[in-house]
């Protein structure tokens, strides 16, 4: 029987993985495979194909798609770690007597798990879920996910896009005004910039977004407190996590982010996302554990308050099992999404927070990840 370590990377909410060279992971799947090879481990790194907004449950059925065609023929140890949402299907996978589709068996695998790890994950629901559950965020949602795209493929957006989005954005206090059609006009600006083949990605993509979005009310704090209620943790499974917070934004913020639209823009965008997710109820903020409550002080000097987030995900919301590492960062920086394009392969940031994370916090917050997968490994070395 073969012992090789296999490290699934799930995505998170309208993840992608499958648009050519747009890599959702990349950063993070070189990190791993490098620092796994450097320590001698025999290993496998597989990226999981999901859909982007369908519900856990369905999510789930796609990481073990995954490994079943990867896994399958030895007992190697698996290890999870999931991004965003992507956490919250890895919890579901290793649950006892989890069922996500008739005929369909987690189990054999789920017993082979050593780890679960969640990046910036919605433990306890995020308020921006209920704001993406009306018609108008279902639109802007949309929008903002083939910004993403198109942003990790070219870099910068348009200027025409970047001035009516401007324009749009600025009044996003008179919901009502804002004109669907201006939307489409801008949707079809930016896949005009991509080839017939990438248009056709991009659109399939997109149209799973728009298709299926019953994730987004199981991300409310209401929805995921059903959630929580039948997801249990396996015993034996080592459970950790990597918290996130950002800056709140600022005039101060603003500033920094300099004179370029664009970059007005997106910090504009992190504005709007900050603004809605800071309305977590005290109510569903979860209690932690003296030692997880240790690692946030020693790591933010203070414990984080109720409206503290990572522009996507309240940082108090992130935590589950043992606080692997707890950055300044927003909710994509942790994933290798910022702002770094002298390096190779370069760093792109779409949403520009002012953040401040950088390559070095990178590769402290993966090598943590990486010491946590391999813990078992160590102590057993230490014994012998």
């Amino acid at each position: 029987m073969s012992g090789k370590h296999r490290v699934y990377l799930v995505p998170g909410f309208f993840g992608f993985i499958n648009l050519g060279e747009l890599i959702y992971f990349g950063h993070a799947l070189d990190y791993l495979k490098a620092e796994l090879a450097r320590r001698q481990v025999e290993s496998e790194v597989i990226i999981v194909l999901s859909h982007p907004t369908a519900s856990i449950r369905t999510r789930t059925a796609d990481l073990l798609k995954a490994v079943q065609e990867t896994a399958a023929g030895d007992d190697g140890p698996i290890h999870l770690i999931g991004h965003s949402t992507g956490g919250l299907d890895s919890r579901l996978f290793v649950s006892p007597g989890a069922q996500v589709a008739e005929g369909l068996d987690l189990e054999p695998f789920a017993r082979r798990v050593r780890t679960v790890t969640s990046v910036s994950t919605p433990h306890a629901g995020t308020p921006l879920a209920t704001f993406f559950m009306g018609l108008f965020g279902q639109r802007i949602l949309k929008l903002l996910s083939l910004f993403t795209v198109y942003v990790l493929r070219f870099g910068r957006l348009p200027l025409r896009v970047v001035f009516r989005f401007g324009h749009l954005l600025a009044r996003a206090d008179a919901q009502l005004g804002w004109k669907p059609t201006l939307l489409d006009q801008l949707y079809d600006q930016l896949l005009g910039d991509f080839s017939s083949e990438r248009r056709d990605a991009v659109s399939k993509f997109l149209s799973d977004v728009g298709n299926d979005t019953s994730l987004i009310p199981q991300l409310t704090p209401e929805g995921i407190d059903l959630f929580n209620a039948s997801t249990l943790d396996r015993p034996g499974v080592r459970y950790g996590s990597v918290v996130t917070q950002a800056r709140p934004p600022s005039l101060r913020t603003r500033m920094a982010a300099g004179l370029d639209p664009y970059a007005q823009l997106t910090h504009t965008i992190y504005a709007l996302t900050y603004g809605q997710t800071q309305r977590m109820p005290l109510t569903a903020l979860p209690l932690h554990t003296p030692a997880q409550t240790a690692a946030l002080v020693q790591a933010y000097g203070a414990m984080p308050g109720p409206t503290a987030c990572d522009g996507i995900v309240p940082t108090r919301s992130q935590v589950h099992g043992r606080v692997l590492a707890a950055v300044r960062a927003d909710h994509l920086d942790a994933i290798g999404h910022f702002d770094q394009p002298a390096h190779q392969p370069p760093h792109v940031d779409w949403l520009i927070s002012g953040s401040g994370f950088r390559r070095p916090q990178f590769e402290a917050t993966w090598k943590s990840i990486v010491d946590f997968l391999l813990e078992d490994e160590q102590q057993s070395g230490v014994r012998q």
